[in-house]
Order: structure tokens, then sequence, then C-alpha cells
């Protein structure tokens, strides 16, 4: 099984970002918006650039939107927002690795060793895959090849587990089976027949 970590596993809390955004007279969201646009989110989950630069890069992107260093605040607020794990889905992936290889495919940063190290899930899967680390991201194929091949297991008897779509749809373009995530049950409903009742 290829795992997502982001939005699946793993979540955000935005909430200190919200509440700046609403003081700079932003609507909610407009710094993500500009912090996750491919042209400034890649280099940093590809490996080529620090968090700090990528904060630079935000403040860049809110030019003329806000003061430098209102936008700074912002991109820092993003930067540092705290994160937690979802208990039910780490608990039903659990049950999965105990059937089968367990191996997290993630777009993330060179700190996602310590990321995962905080939550408590330095062991949790069988491999980790990060772009950071492959130098590809989701959805290159390339990653996915590389994640298949850690597992051991050929493409098509891989299920891949993603929140977003066009991830999903490059795995399926290479034989996996895939699975869009929005919540645990999506989870269930897919892997029942391995977990406990």
């Amino acid at each position: 099984m290829l795992c997502d970590l982001d939005n699946v596993i793993r979540f955000y809390d935005t909430t200190e970002l919200a509440s700046l955004e609403r003081g700079a007279g932003l609507a909610e969201g407009t710094t993500e918006r500009v912090a996750f646009a491919p042209e400034t989110d890649l280099p940093l989950l590809l490996g080529a650039i620090t968090k700090q630069q990528w904060v630079e890069s935000i403040v860049a992107g809110l030019a003329g939107q806000v003061p430098e260093a209102q936008a700074r605040e912002l991109g820092t607020a993003l930067a540092k927002a705290p994160f937690w794990a979802d208990d039910v889905v780490v608990g039903l992936l659990l049950q999965v690795r105990a059937h089968m290889p367990l191996v997290l495919v993630t777009n993330a940063t060179v700190e996602l060793e310590d990321d995962l190290a905080s939550l408590g899930l330095a062991d949790f899967a069988d491999h980790v895959v990060s772009s950071a680390r492959v130098g590809v991201a989701k959805p290159d194929q390339k990653i996915y090849e590389i994640a298949a091949k850690h597992a051991g297991i050929p493409m098509n008897r891989c299920l891949f587990v993603d929140d977003r779509l066009e991830n999903i749809e490059a795995a399926a373009g290479l034989g996996m089976t895939g699975v869009h995530y929005s919540e645990p049950a999506d989870l269930r409903g897919v892997l029942g027949f391995l977990l406990d009742s």
C-alpha cells in the first residue's frame, strides 16, 4: 500500500494564519494560494530551497497586497503552522501494515524525517519516499516507480491513497488502484477485509 501523508495522515492548524490574514484585510486562504502555487512550492518540495527561502518567495508573491513585513509574518505563520496526525487513520494503516508493506509517498520538505519523529511516526511505515529526497514530486510517474520498488510489489498490485485527484490519476495510469481520500471511511471501504471489525 502506497499512501500520501498530508491531508490523509497529517493535518495542519492554520488558525493563526487565518487570523493574521483577517487582520491584514486579506481573504482567508490567500497566503496558501501563493505559497502552494507550483512555481513557489515545487522548489521546496524538490529540496532545492530551504523553508526560509520558501517564506521569502511567499513574501514576493504577496507584494502589492500587504506591506513586506506583514507578508513575512504571514509566510512565517504558514511555515511554522502546527500539525497533528489523525489517530484513526494511523490505527487503520497500522492494521494494514500487518498484512502488506506500507510505503509513504509524499511531496515533502527535507524536514520530513524530523516531522515524522515529532508525530511519533518515525517507524510507522516500511519505507518513506519523500520528493525532497528523491528529487521528483507527484504526479511525476518516477516517484510512483520508486515507491513500488521499495514495496517490492508490481505496480498493478499497488493500492495508492491520496487526497489529490491528479496524483491518483497518475498512479492509475501506471496500473495502480487509486483511492481518493477525504475521510477515514474511504480507507475502511476499500480495506474492510483487512481491518478488525
